[in-house]
């Protein structure tokens, strides 16, 4: 296994982890606070709790150095394409706030619109980090292919 991978995959997955542990908290948090309104809202957050934490499960066992974790790079952009729905959920959801507008983050003080957005960056942040692992397993995988095809191409010869 090259350590140019693992050492990009390392970090990758610390903030996978650390960036779904964000999200889940935030939204935790509103779940529990707001355990009476619509279903259809708790369904949003209920699918950004489960991508949260499936986020963290996956992440922790991928963590281990085993070189089987680059060949689940398919898992990887499918988590990631997850955190992207999950962005758009949020970005959805915002818009029957009273926060302004999407881009205006204002993250300073106590408020509801402050966290929200908050939850709705670091699901952003996860969604890439999760598309730049896959692409780094995408990279092991190609990359130690070639070489086993080049080594049993060399390594028989006839007479």
């Amino acid at each position: 296994m090259p350590i140019v991978s693992r050492v990009i995959s390392i970090p990758l997955r610390i903030a996978e982890i650390a960036f779904a542990a964000v999200v889940a908290g935030i939204i935790g948090h509103y779940l529990h606070s707001f355990a009476n309104i619509d279903a259809w809202a708790q369904s949003r957050w209920i699918y950004t709790e489960v991508i949260a934490s499936l986020s963290i499960l996956l992440g922790l066992l991928w963590l281990l150095p085993f070189a089987w974790g680059f060949y689940l790079w398919p898992l990887d952009i499918l988590i990631s394409f997850a955190w992207f729905a999950a962005f758009g959920i949020l970005v959805d959801a915002l818009q029957g706030m009273q926060c302004g507008g999407i881009w205006y983050w204002h993250f300073r003080g106590q408020n509801q619109c402050g966290r929200w957005k908050a939850a709705e960056a670091f699901s952003f942040l996860s969604a890439i980090v999760w598309l730049i692992s896959a692409l780094v397993g995408l990279w092991f995988t190609f990359r130690a292919r070639d070489r086993t095809v080049r080594s049993s191409r060399w390594g028989q010869r006839s007479v």
